[in-house]
């Protein structure tokens, strides 16, 4: 088996990565979820044209990149255990790149410039933060998608995400904390007060403190908008989405996404530099009040309600459906990195099926 996360193995001893597993098991969940490829993908404008009814304000605006079909690894005490597709081929991340931006607020947190119960106007002059409504909104209101901030960014209303009513957890102009929705244009305000406040590329830090460390390819993107962009000292700096609703979002291969996962898994922790605080990966996977299976911007399956069939252990970042995904369970040692493939809760079920658990990871 390839080696994926050799370097964190070596340095650490995880374990034999096929004790208590089924291997059997396991390659054959790989080898069918290689025939459960999402249809349309190759042609990525007619498919994400497709996914939204309603045709106001549909005009993609980022960059889009043709699917190739479904892809994905089975990681387990950090190597890689099963594989299908082509793990190293970059696809679109959709909304698993919102997890990813969870990652680049705890570089802040974690460097002192980010408080979550802070009301993000206390350092970040934006105008979507001056009124009555925006000074209330914390950094944690818009991680764990609770702002309930109503505006237009890009030339996007929120309103236009027809997510937001999908749950039935809106609170139409209640205050922040009150109310819960899944909408992309606030997602894009995130990144857009990340920038502000870390005052640099979010693409450029995620590499220099995340990607670089844990051993990361060079092939990844993260794309914004055409014209998302932030003044910063007379420079424009771009802006980065959160998602591919309207286009842009994370390019990213499987292996990397993974790569991702494991650090999660091992609370931040890569070999033996703390790439992430322990704290930090605590707030991400900490219920929000209002939305009980969902943390900061990662979704938790403690209550089952998110893949029923799958354990209550997991915690992931998933897009489009859960077309892609990235699920990570620290009960099992396991990381399940998915792209395109169909029926993503058979996946993880006969894979955690074959996978005993084990004691906590130290």
């Amino acid at each position: 088996m390839e080696r994926v996360l050799h370097v964190l193995d070596e340095e650490i001893g995880l374990g034999d990565p096929w004790e208590g597993v089924d291997a059997e098991a396991v390659a054959r969940a790989a080898r069918q979820q290689a025939e459960r490829p999402v249809p349309g993908v190759t042609d990525m404008a007619s498919y994400l044209a497709a996914q939204v009814s309603d045709d106001s304000h549909r005009e993609v605006v980022g960059p889009l990149l043709d699917g190739q079909g479904a892809s994905g690894v089975v990681v387990r005490h950090g190597m890689v255990i099963a594989s299908w597709g082509d793990p190293t081929r970059e696809e679109m991340a959709y909304s698993a790149t919102k997890s990813v931006l969870a990652l680049v607020a705890g570089i802040a947190h974690d460097d002192g410039m980010l408080i979550l119960d802070e009301p993000v106007c206390v350092h970040v002059g934006l105008p979507q933060f001056a009124d009555a409504h925006g000074r209330a909104i914390t950094w944690r209101h818009l991680l764990n998608q609770s702002s309930q901030w109503e505006g237009e960014l890009w030339g996007k209303p929120t309103w236009a995400d027809a997510q937001s009513t999908r749950e039935g957890t809106e609170s139409t102009g209640g205050p922040p904390g009150e109310g819960w929705a899944y909408n992309d244009v606030r997602v894009n305000l995130t990144a857009l007060a990340l920038t502000a406040l870390l005052r640099r590329a979010l693409p450029d830090i995620l590499q220099d403190r995340v990607m670089a460390p844990i051993g990361a390819s060079s092939s990844w993107l993260w794309h914004g908008y055409s014209h998302s962009f932030l003044d910063i000292d007379g420079t424009r700096v771009p802006v980065v989405s959160g998602g591919a609703h309207w286009g842009g979002g994370l390019w990213i291969n499987a292996l990397d996404l993974a790569r991702i996962g494991h650090l999660c898994l091992r609370g931040g922790r890569w070999g033996h530099t703390q790439v992430l605080s322990a704290r930090w990966m605590e707030e991400m996977w900490t219920p929000c009040r209002v939305k009980p299976n969902y943390g900061l911007s990662w979704w938790l399956n403690d209550s089952r309600t998110v893949w029923p069939a799958a354990p209550a252990t997991g915690r992931c970042a998933r897009g489009n459906g859960g077309s892609h995904l990235l699920w990570v369970d620290p009960a099992r040692d396991l990381v399940i990195s998915s792209r395109w493939g169909g029926e993503v809760e058979t996946l993880l079920t006969a894979v955690s099926q074959a996978v005993t658990p084990g004691p906590p990871i130290a």
